[in-house]
């Protein structure tokens, strides 16, 4: 007989089977009594008779209100997003004159043409001296009558805008002030049209004039980014339109997007700044070929000259200026941020 068998006696056999029925029992009974006993069956009653207990007049017409508000806030969000895409595709291609309106010029057409005739006989004549060339001459008329006419106004119009954001949030400031103080809006915004500096007078004195002519403020304010294209009027034509329609804490809400402005420019300064070392490298790196291969000439210029009479020399310096213009562009493009 093994081993095993012998120590398994009938003594030893009942003993385990009564030991696995008490355990077994034992489990069921907890299994079953737990709920009750550890309270977890009366929280759950509690909880369902408490979310089924009806609500208040009250408490259903707050809720009713706050869904209502934000079914509107939605819905202006939406009207916004719809509009600022329809803006976006009109900015695409804009005219000349809107341009020259932005960039805060009163000029008309003839004065345009004015300047643009002026600015092609003054390079026709500076090239025409420098080169001696009338093929040379006759191109850089070209560039002074239709360039560098729209890259002035290109140029006044990105400075007006740079000027325009430096100042906003001093003028958005008076506004908060002024609503925290107990005026009307309106009154705030005059006086930002006379307290606050150029351009941000102009623009708001733009809007005090549309109200004038019998135009809600949140409208006349709706004009101001098509005057000034730039992502923080739309902020605040959005934010004072969805207040005068849907309500709520103005002056908190002109206060956040007053913050939010001052920290968009902390952040372009601070990207300004880390990014200049990269742009005075790319500048040195794409002016030395230039410098250089000025140098040469007027200290051997026939030693030069081959370059640009020669058939092979002439390849060699349009190839050179095809991959000088390729690395430029690449370099243009590492430093340039967009936020």
């Amino acid at each position: 007989m093994p081993v095993f068998e012998q120590f398994m006696t009938p003594a030893i056999t009942g003993a385990a089977v009564a030991i696995l029925v008490m355990f077994s029992v034992g489990g069921i009974i907890y299994g079953l009594f737990l709920p009750s006993l550890s309270g977890t069956k009366k929280r759950d009653a509690r909880m369902s008779a408490v979310s089924a207990r009806p609500q208040s007049e009250t408490q259903r017409k707050t809720m009713r209100d706050t869904n209502r508000r934000k079914k509107s806030i939605q819905d202006q969000l939406k009207d916004f997003e719809e509009r600022q895409k329809a803006k976006h595709e009109k900015q695409k291609n804009v005219p000349l004159k809107v341009k020259i309106e932005q960039a805060g010029l009163e000029w008309e057409m003839r004065h345009l043409v004015l300047f643009s005739v002026v600015s092609a006989i003054l390079f026709f004549v500076i090239s025409l001296i420098a080169s001696g060339n009338l093929l040379i001459a006759a191109a850089f008329t070209f560039v002074g009558g239709i360039g560098f006419p729209r890259w002035y106004i290109g140029n006044k119009r990105k400075r007006r805008f740079n000027a325009f954001l430096n100042e906003l949030p001093n003028g958005i400031d008076i506004i908060v002030r002024g609503v925290k103080a107990g005026l009307p809006l309106s009154d705030c915004v005059k006086v930002v049209a006379r307290e606050a500096r150029e351009p941000v007078a102009t623009e708001f004195r733009k809007v005090t004039e549309t109200q004038v002519m019998g135009v809600s403020l949140a409208e006349a304010l709706s004009k101001m980014p098509d005057r000034v294209p730039l992502p923080e009027t739309n902020f605040l034509a959005i934010v004072v339109s969805i207040q005068q329609k849907a309500g709520g804490g103005l002056a908190e809400a002109l206060g956040n997007l007053s913050r939010v402005l001052r920290q968009r420019k902390a952040m372009k300064a601070k990207i300004k700044a880390l990014s200049s070392e990269a742009k005075s490298s790319a500048a040195i790196i794409g002016a030395l070929p230039f410098v250089v291969g000025g140098i040469l000439f007027f200290i051997a210029p026939d030693y030069m000259m081959i370059l640009f009479t020669a058939t092979t020399g002439k390849i060699i310096v349009a190839g050179c200026l095809f991959w000088m213009f390729c690395g430029i562009m690449v370099m243009r493009s590492m430093i340039n941020f967009d936020f």
